[in-house]
């Protein structure tokens, strides 16, 4: 068998599923149908919008299937149309076994974490929001419980003590493109081979970080109930989306829901109003480096300060 007769289905939605749908394709390997979320309406005009795997297979001619229920019978018969020998899963809700275990080679699934760590919807966010010094990337087989399954592959990666989600992200998605890609080809070598794909089970940690999909409301920063080093992690592991926010009081200048992308620790407790914006926190405190009031654009505190009546 070779990367041209092995028939593939990806599933994916994000930005973050492109890179790896398009090393796929471009590499040769056989990529018969896409599954993506349904379009949705977005912005002032509700406009209907794809989804970025979406636009990418739309590109390049691939089918596109877009399910509003995974179980659909509908849905679920022309999947297995395709005929497919392996599914590939990037950023994806979670499928029903009638999906995953559909294709005779199975399922793997791409996770921006070091499983089992980080198991959930934003494993880069928390990674980035708890401190992290490292993260990484894991391939791993589908089975019931989600992020559960048997280990292929896993490669780390260093977090810069300043480095934000968004550039953490971008050097996620570089080394999880390879790692698909690697996956597969370990696939087909097994498959000519006539052995099983080697796998690890996920080791037994006591202490499991989760990494639950995040709303506006989780957003929120606390200043007297995290200490500086605390708000700093938490702002960088949001920025530049979906930001953290917090209800600014400048001088008696109300600003609510300002967003807030970068900080810095200092020495000073008391909040500052002048060239800067320092905060106190419940140790430490921190100046607003970047922040974006609502209806304005994003800008540097200075400039912001520099606007004020």
């Amino acid at each position: 068998m070779t990367k041209s007769d092995l028939r593939i289905i990806y599933l994916g939605t994000p930005e973050f599923a492109v890179a790896s749908l398009k090393a796929l394709v471009e590499g040769g390997y056989n990529v018969v149908a896409v599954v993506t979320m349904p379009d949705k309406p977005a912005g002032r005009g509700h406009q209907m919008q794809y989804s970025d795997v979406k636009k990418y297979a739309l590109e390049v001619g691939l089918p596109v299937l877009q399910p509003e229920k995974l179980k659909d019978e509908a849905f679920v018969e022309e999947l297995r149309s395709y005929q497919a020998d392996l599914q590939i899963v990037v950023a994806f809700r979670m499928l029903p076994e009638v999906v995953w275990a559909m294709p005779r080679l199975g399922t793997f699934n791409l996770h921006a974490s070091l499983l089992p760590q980080y198991r959930g919807a934003a494993p880069i966010n928390w990674a980035v929001m708890n401190g992290d010094k490292e993260t990484g990337a894991t391939t791993f087989m589908l089975k019931h419980e989600i992020d559960t399954g048997n280990m292929i592959l896993q490669e780390r990666l260093p977090i810069g003590e300043d480095e934000n989600v968004g550039s953490v992200h971008d050097r996620l998605m570089a080394i999880g493109t390879s790692l698909v890609t690697r996956t597969v080809d370990l696939i087909i070598d097994c498959e000519n081979k006539g052995i099983e794909v080697p796998t690890t089970p996920q080791p037994e940690i006591a202490e499991l970080r989760p990494a639950p999909k995040i709303f506006k409301e989780d957003c929120e920063i606390k200043f007297a109930e995290k200490t500086a080093l605390e708000v700093k992690n938490f702002v960088r592991g949001l920025s530049p989306y979906p930001a953290a926010w917090a209800n600014l009081n400048l001088n008696g200048q109300i600003f609510e829901n300002t967003k807030i992308y970068a900080v810095e620790i200092v020495e000073s407790l008391k909040l500052k109003v002048e060239r800067e914006i320092t905060v106190p926190c419940k140790e430490g405190a921190v100046k607003i480096l970047e922040l974006q009031v609502p209806g304005k654009k994003r800008m540097d505190a200075r400039s912001f300060l520099n606007g004020l009546h």
